[in-house]
């Protein structure tokens, strides 16, 4: 049986808990130590854990392993997706797109710019919002700064109408939709309406970043 705990970088073997056959006991610190080497592997040797995000990434860690009991006390649902909110620069894309590595077994979710998606039906059309309404995984990324789709003349919000279509296979198909954005709920509200932000919060648990944390960019 595969050993879930058991990570290999280049040919170095990392372990971030412990296996029994039955039963995974994960141990944080050592996940630490993993994503700190498998974040510099992805987005190079300047990449580092901060500490003030540890209880950031603690929240997602627990989410990902699906510790109900951890999940519970933060008011997670480890049967919805992740939205998770912060301001620019904080690490939210590339914590989304590190996390993941540490439940290998588990079907990947797809990252995404919503922008990239909007342009994406500026060229072809409602088939974009078709494409995005299926069982994939998906994680979409800055969520709420992407443009207003304009297709033949016509306008489309198509983020909202993308999230709609997700809300669908949510209930239908229990199917996870993960986003990052840099904006509050009622500033999502305000650009989705207030349908799209009701199926949002079925749809997502919120995980947010400090309002002012710091840009790690610069």
């Amino acid at each position: 049986m595969v050993n879930p705990c058991k990570l290999i970088e280049e040919n170095i073997e990392y372990s971030i808990g412990s296996f029994n056959g039955k039963e995974v006991i994960y141990d944080f610190e050592k996940i630490l130590i993993y994503l700190d080497v498998k974040g510099k592997l992805l987005f190079g040797n300047r990449f580092k854990i901060y500490e003030e995000d540890h209880d950031i990434i603690l929240k997602l860690c627990h989410y990902l392993i699906k510790d109900e009991d951890n999940c519970a006390k933060n008011d997670i649902d480890i049967n919805k997706g992740i939205l998770l909110s912060g301001p620019v620069g904080c690490g939210k894309t590339s914590l989304m797109l590190l996390l993941k590595h540490i439940v290998p077994l588990q079907k990947p979710y797809i990252l995404i710019p919503c922008r990239n998606i909007v342009f994406g039906f500026n060229h072809i059309g409602y088939k974009i919002i078709e494409d995005y309404g299926c069982r994939q995984f998906f994680c979409f990324d800055d969520l709420g700064v992407e443009p207003m789709g304009r297709h033949y003349g016509k306008d489309c919000n198509v983020m909202g109408e993308i999230l709609i279509s997700r809300h669908e296979i949510f209930l239908d198909h229990k199917i996870k939709t993960h986003a990052t954005t840099n904006l509050n709920a009622e500033e999502l509200e305000d650009l989705y309406g207030h349908r799209v932000r009701s199926r949002m919060r079925e749809l997502f648990n919120l995980i947010h970043f400090d309002e002012n944390t710091n840009d790690k960019r610069k």
